[in-house]
């Protein structure tokens, strides 16, 4: 016996994107129901990264002194040290925000705070541990929710709007035949913990680059999350070879870390990122949209992805909150979603590509064969402008997200 559920909204995928637009449409009396194929949120090596923008997303709610509770830490810049001298690549201090500041907290935390804020609604419902399998048709090609398995048991949500927040290998984006335009990106990124040893903190983010290494590490108080950036396919070859030769390359980039290396032993330590760049030509058919991941895989390099699966699902509910409860959204609405989207996604994956070539070359060999880019480009980086610049988009995006309307219905 198939189960049938009727909501307005369907959110395939219970990420940043979709947790928080289920947050802002139930808020606002919408019927939503969120369907997270995973019995938790319990995955390792997530973006970690709370922008001011999401915390500005969280004020508009009422709820960012409720998040800001869980005491996460507070990094208020990002700095580079190259060969050529340290790059301020961020300093939110200089960011016009009530929050000049990354939140750093897991993102199981976070996603367990917005869906707990969620489940106060009575228009909310988290389904956990259920996967969604098929699209459900309708006249005229429209999409008029989902099937799903859980339990051993099929499920119908059947929905005016299904939205596909479910990430960079989204089923349902693919079962729509939306046009994907896949662009290189010449880097994977193998993440690995360190323990914490030193009495003292770091307050800021920091990429190290040298002996042609680009490496990157926050300081998470009980330990180092820690990212080593590679040649694109190239991590099996490097987990097939001796763990004692990455160690060494480790410490050639952080020799300040040479102590805590020694902790890593095994590959089975070490996580493999295959980075993908790509983005959606058309985001929507009739009753379905594409967000987040799902639309737009973003390169880690400028810690741009949770930043925009926000802003996607504050568009997002901001258009169709007021439509998907009176009867079917229009098109136009979908549409609208991604032309205020899209631009802004394009000229930050345009932005991040060049910063990753850049980060490659200032890498260099060492010292002692410093080039002469290697050289003036800190300097040029630290200019006022640019870096006022860089910070601004770091901190808060190409453009600022607003919920709409945020009074309960």
């Amino acid at each position: 016996m198939v189960t049938v559920q009727q909501t307005d909204c369907c959110i395939v995928g219970c990420g940043p994107a979709g947790a928080m637009l289920g947050l802002i449409l139930a808020r606002q009396g919408v019927n939503v129901v969120v369907v997270e194929k995973h019995e938790d949120f319990l995955r390792d090596f997530r973006g970690d990264d709370i922008s001011p923008a999401t915390i500005e997303v969280l004020d508009d709610l009422g709820l960012a002194d409720d998040f800001l509770a869980l005491r996460p830490k507070r990094v208020q810049s990002v700095e580079a040290h190259t060969p050529g001298g340290p790059i301020m690549l961020a300093d939110l201090r200089r960011v016009r925000t009530r929050f000049p500041f990354f939140a750093v907290i897991p993102q199981w935390d976070f996603l367990d705070f917005v869906t707990q804020q969620s489940a106060k609604e009575t228009s909310y419902r988290l389904l956990l541990g259920t996967e969604a399998t098929e699209l459900i048709g309708g006249g005229g090609d429209a999409v008029r929710g989902i099937r799903c398995g859980v339990g051993g048991q099929e499920l119908e949500v059947r929905a005016r709007l299904t939205v596909a927040a479910d990430g960079r290998f989204s089923r349902l984006r693919s079962q729509a035949g939306l046009p994907l335009a896949t662009t290189s990106t010449p880097i994977d990124v193998l993440w690995f913990r360190l323990p914490h040893t030193s009495t003292t903190t770091e307050d800021a983010m920091s990429v190290h680059l040298g002996g042609g290494q680009v490496m990157a590490r926050i300081d998470r108080d009980t330990y180092w999350q820690v990212a080593c950036v590679i040649a694109k396919s190239s991590g099996a070859a490097i987990m097939a070879g001796d763990i004692a030769s990455f160690r060494e390359t480790l410490v050639r980039c952080m020799p300040d870390l040479a102590d805590e290396a020694g902790e890593l032993r095994t590959w089975s330590q070490v996580s493999l990122l295959s980075v993908q760049t790509n983005r959606l030509r058309r985001w929507y058919r009739p009753g379905l949209i594409c967000i987040g991941d799902a639309a737009h895989a973003m390169s880690p390099i400028g810690g741009a992805g949770i930043n925009f699966a926000i802003g996607d699902a504050v568009a997002l509910a901001n258009r169709i909150a007021t439509p998907v409860v009176h009867g079917e959204v229009p098109i136009r609405a979908l549409a609208a979603v991604q032309r205020e989207r899209a631009w802004q996604v394009r000229l930050m994956q345009s932005m991040q590509a060049p910063l990753t070539r850049a980060y490659i070359v200032l890498a260099g060999t060492g010292p002692s064969q410093l080039t002469l880019v290697q050289r003036v480009a800190p300097k040029l980086a630290n200019l006022p402008g640019f870096r006022g610049s860089r910070s601004r988009i770091t901190a808060l995006g190409i453009r600022r997200s607003t919920v709409a309307n945020t009074a309960r219905r």
